[in-house]
């Protein structure tokens, strides 16, 4: 049984609840996403990918405009985000309620994180505040148990956010949010999403077996665009270079330089190594950044890029290094890189003749 509680206009003060077993996966790239389809009217703008899965419609873009994302009609990567949603969405409704507010519209009301519940429906009319006193490890869960609403001008407004500032909307069927709401947090609704005219969220609109519709909307996520996780990579080999050397960064030729590498974004045993046989350059440095750049269409990596800086034993420089894996089975990695400082060379990515690349 959700125990209940009566809250005032007033601040509330309370433990904050651990939500790191929440993670929307390949989700969390997306600002939209639809499961039968999702439609547009107007002059929508979208910050993030978009897609629909099972569903292959997507309708009005433009108008609308994807001023970052792609979209993702029917293909792997909204398919396997669709997964992802429903497991956070059933991770969302399984945490255990806080305060129980049946019956309380949520309108003036200035909440601090914790989990909270609506038996049935929930209803916002006019200004909420989520209140992050706790700092950004602390966050909101909203569990619904049928429909969210609210009403035109309605407003979810942060204080105390600094970043990373988490907010869960689990819906247990549709949300409707009303003509020029400015709204805040993930919306992970059963069934569909409807966005009316003018509606300003900062989040997600994530549908999981319904439809996604929007009207002149402004849909902005605070993300990425690339899977989240840290990806290990390792590799070595060797690739062919210009000898006698040439300062075309394009350049082949029958000289190799070989390298070798751990980059781990966690920083265990990571390093890197490069010797250049054609002109004797070599380095050796800690990976201190690890970056997907590019993803497969079912959202595994392709690209990575990680850089660090050259030992100190050494003349000051520091590295970047992109490494591709190869698409196809028996196909052929690739490898490049740019040194700069007192050291430098560049050297576009190439297919590597000897060794592999290997993401974990």
């Amino acid at each position: 049984m959700k125990s209940k509680a009566l809250l005032a206009a007033t601040l509330v003060t309370f433990v904050v609840p651990a939500f790191g077993a929440i993670t929307l996966g390949t989700a969390e790239t997306f600002a939209v996403l639809g499961a039968s389809t999702v439609t547009n009217t107007g002059a929508t703008q979208i910050r993030g990918n978009l897609g629909v899965s099972p569903g292959t419609a997507v309708v009005g873009f433009p108008p609308g405009i994807m001023e970052v994302g792609t979209i993702h009609a029917g293909d792997a990567f909204a398919a396997r985000a669709q997964a992802d949603l429903t497991t956070a969405y059933n991770t969302a409704a399984a945490l255990p309620c806080k305060f129980n507010l049946t019956g309380h519209d949520l309108g003036g009301l200035t909440l601090t994180p914790a989990v909270y519940c609506f038996d049935t429906s929930a209803q916002l009319t006019g200004a909420l505040v989520l209140d992050f006193t706790h700092g950004s490890k602390s966050g909101f869960v909203f569990q619904i148990g049928s429909t969210l609403t609210t009403a035109s001008n309605s407003t979810v407004s942060l204080a105390n956010c600094t970043k990373d500032c988490y907010i869960i909307w689990q819906v247990g069927s549709s949300a409707t949010l009303g003509t020029s709401t400015k709204f805040s947090g993930d919306i992970m609704a059963k069934a569909s999403i409807t966005l009316t005219t003018g509606v300003n969220m900062c989040g997600r609109a994530l549908a999981e077996t319904g439809a996604v519709t929007m009207d002149a909307d402004i849909v902005f996520f605070m993300g990425t665009l690339t899977p989240p996780g840290p990806v290990m990579v390792t590799g070595n080999g060797q690739i062919a270079i210009p000898s006698p050397n040439s300062t075309e960064p394009d350049a082949t030729g029958t000289g190799t330089a070989s390298f070798a590498f751990i980059a781990d974004p966690i920083g265990k045993g990571t390093f890197f190594s490069y010797l250049n046989y054609v002109t004797g350059l070599r380095i050796y440095g800690l990976v201190e950044n690890v970056e997907v750049i590019e993803i497969h269409p079912d959202g595994s990596p392709k690209a990575v890029r990680f850089s660090g800086a050259c030992h100190e034993s050494l003349p000051q420089c520091s590295f970047a290094v992109t490494v591709e894996k190869a698409s196809e089975s028996g196909g052929s990695d690739q490898f490049g890189i740019a040194i700069t400082g007192r050291l430098a060379e560049a050297r576009s990515p190439r297919f590597i003749s000897i060794g592999q690349i290997q993401f974990h």
